[in-house]
């Protein structure tokens, strides 16, 4: 192995090897506290340390480094102290989740290290929009994030990689290539001979170096970090290296022949650095017994001061509470002008108005900047806020969405268009795992609204026209909200602009050139998770979202003997229990009403919870009226017969007659 030194004293020689020993002791007492059954379960990274700690010291301290779970060399060379990483490993309170994650599945702001979550390649589109933040604020700062070589099978590879080489982001992809997934080795896994070539497919650069030689991943991540602060753009680079343990400790090595851990043994990081510098004059064998003798005592202090720390205590209250980031919505009154608009005109209407208010909002979605959007919401955005604040993305919701959780963590805003509501599938992982449970992991808040143009009654079909808010109401950590009239699209979006919980706005098509009413010209926001009684009565209740709105409206008109009151929930998460409950205890009787399919919609959470909590009060069994538990029909005659709708009037009937 030959090093190069370059421009490096003695001081920084002897800095670097300390900084690659520390993480490799730290191991090795890892192992044996395993053995000894005092931990459960270890992602060892020996023989890589070099990437890790080479490339932490090219970075610097102001920049975000995104790592994955052997990377133990990323946290130590950022100088945090050992007994909070392994409060963190051991589920201690004082650790960086609360015992709520394990290993380094966390973020921290404070040494601005974002770690993974178990999927492997959702980080690489949080590096995106973290660099995307940076170049909208003109700072000159670089990104790192690593992914294994198994990774770079995933479409979260190729979406970041496209993104950040049409945005020309500053983000350095570093492939951690250990030879290994688990135990499928690279000729299973890919065809080509370097996975560092793949950087030509999106027309950026790309290298492969020695990813056990600490000095040429300094020197060489230094370099380009230098290199594209100035000139923003992504860089793919292949680090070779190899794997000398096991996946996970419990997994084995057997399926590795013994040649291979032969041959890595002669390339192992410290061993050859360690000979350098005694070859330099650099480091005597003194010094480093001195050294390693220094590092462990300090290693059994510090370990067994977190295992003598007090185990977590539950409490419900703190841990429902830190699902969500905790918010107070504004009171804003605003002035009696009003301008009548269409459903479709007051989204617009509030999407401007967040825009104008918060200059760190930025607004993504395919076709939405100069053609205006599928549905023409943004037009005329991309004149007033600039194509840097309203940005075509390529066809990739995995990559969009993990970009605006980057950007949130970079400290914008950001409002993603799906273009329609069922093309969320693709992007699904990035909302449940890493949005979702981000604030409740490590207590950072995700500030991304996802608007979802849904719904049928457009005779769009199978693929776009699902309602799918059941997917999302499932997942503490989400908020979902279903406006039905325009003012409350308008207050309601701006809302969830300020909110820095991730939201799911769903916006009805049918809705959007349908209706129009009188809505407040100024700012104003509505309360998330509070219900709208649109009409009073007293036979029975009928509570109802989105499209549902309109059509017990329509009932209700239709049937004037009958005194039928109307909840409009408004917020499927949170809802407004205290609203329904009051509801089904006044008129006795409940139908629920949503677009949705019967079966696991969302209704029936609605109709256990009444059962539950309102049976002495009711008159009749809670009944449901949903669409058919079929796939949504494109032929008009079959659209009406698969909607809720159809079935309205029998099931109200029902109900009353009860």
């Amino acid at each position: 192995m030959i090093f190069d030194r370059k421009d490096l004293d003695n001081d920084k020689l002897v800095a670097f090897y300390r900084a690659l020993l520390w993480p490799r002791l730290i191991e090795e007492k890892m192992l044996i506290l395993l053995r000894q059954g005092r931990i459960g379960k270890w992602f060892s990274g020996i023989g890589q340390e070099a990437i890790a700690v080479g490339s932490t010291l090219a970075m610097n301290s102001s920049e975000y480094i995104l790592p994955m779970h052997r990377n133990l060399g990323v946290f130590t060379t950022r100088d945090i102290p050992l007994c909070r990483l392994m409060a963190q490993w051991q589920g201690k309170a004082s650790g960086f989740t609360k015992g709520r994650d394990r290993s380094f599945h966390f973020g921290t702001q404070e040494y601005k290290i974002i770690g993974m979550i178990s999927h492997l390649g959702p980080q690489m589109a949080l590096a995106d929009g973290i660099a995307l933040a940076e170049v909208l604020s003109k700072k000159s700062r670089a990104t790192l994030v690593y992914t294994g070589e198994g990774g770079t099978s995933e479409g979260d590879f190729h979406e970041a990689l496209n993104v950040a080489s049409v945005w020309n982001l500053p983000v350095i992809f570093l492939i951690e290539n250990n030879g290994y997934g688990l135990s499928t080795p690279v000729n299973e896994q890919y065809k080509c001979e370097y996975l560092s070539d793949r950087a030509i497919g999106y027309g950026i650069e790309g290298r492969r170096i020695d990813g056990n030689n600490i000095l040429d991943v300094y020197h060489t991540i230094n370099e380009l970090a230098t290199d594209i602060r100035q000139n923003p753009r992504p860089f793919l680079l292949e680090c070779m290296t190899f794997r000398m343990r096991g996946h996970e400790e419990a997994s084995g090595t057997k399926y590795v022949p013994q040649s291979l851990f032969d041959e890595w043994k002669e390339k192992d990081p410290i061993t050859n650095f360690e000979k350098y510098l005694l070859d330099k004059a650099v480091l005597t064998p003194e010094s480093i017994q001195m050294t390693r003798h220094g590092f462990t005592t300090l290693i059994d202090i510090e370990i067994e001061k977190v295992f003598n720390e007090p185990d977590i205590i539950p409490d419900l209250a703190t841990e429902l509470a830190d699902m969500y980031k905790s918010y107070n919505y504004p009171a804003v009154q605003p002035s009696n002008n009003k301008t009548n608009r269409r459903y479709i005109d007051a989204i617009s209407d509030g999407l401007r108005q967040g825009m104008r208010k918060y200059d760190k909002l930025v607004i993504m979605g395919q076709d939405i900047a100069g053609y205006g959007g599928a549905f023409k919401i943004t037009q005329g955005f991309v004149e007033e806020f600039g194509s840097e604040r309203v940005r075509n993305t390529p066809i990739c919701e995995s990559g969009i969405v993990g970009a605006a959780m980057g950007l949130s963590i970079n400290g914008y805003k950001s409002v993603v268009e799906m273009q329609f509501a069922d093309f969320v599938t693709c992007a699904f992982n990035q909302v449940i795992n890493n949005l979702a449970k981000t604030h409740y992991r490590w207590g950072e808040n995700v500030d991304v609204v996802i608007r979802m143009p849904t719904g049928a009654g457009t005779g769009a079909g199978p693929f776009h026209s699902q309602s799918n808010e059941a997917w999302f109401t499932k997942t503490p950590g989400l908020k979902v909200v279903y406006p039905a009239f325009p003012s409350d699209a308008k207050g309601l979006l701006l809302a969830a602009i300020d909110d820095p919980n991730p939201v799911i706005y769903f916006e009805h098509k049918y809705l959007y050139r349908s209706i129009s009413e009188e809505i407040p010209d100024d700012e104003y926001a509505i309360e998330i998770g509070k219900a709208r009684v649109v009409q009073q009565g007293k036979q029975a209740s009928i509570v109802t979202y989105g499209l549902g709105v309109h059509w017990a409206i329509e009932y209700a008109k239709n049937q004037p003997e009958r005194s039928i009151e109307i909840i409009d929930l408004r917020t499927l998460q949170p809802w407004d229990k205290e609203a329904v409950e009051a509801s089904a205890k006044k008129t006795g009787r409940v139908l629920i009403l949503h677009e949705d399919t019967l079966t696991n919609g969302f209704g029936g959470e609605i109709a256990a919870h009444l059962a539950e909590h309102c049976f002495a009060a009711l008159d009749a069994p809670v009944m449901r009226c949903a669409s058919l538990d079929t796939a949504v029909p494109m032929n008009k005659a079959l659209e009406d017969q698969f909607l809720a709708k159809a079935r309205l009037e029998e099931m109200m009937g029902k109900l009353l007659k009860y």
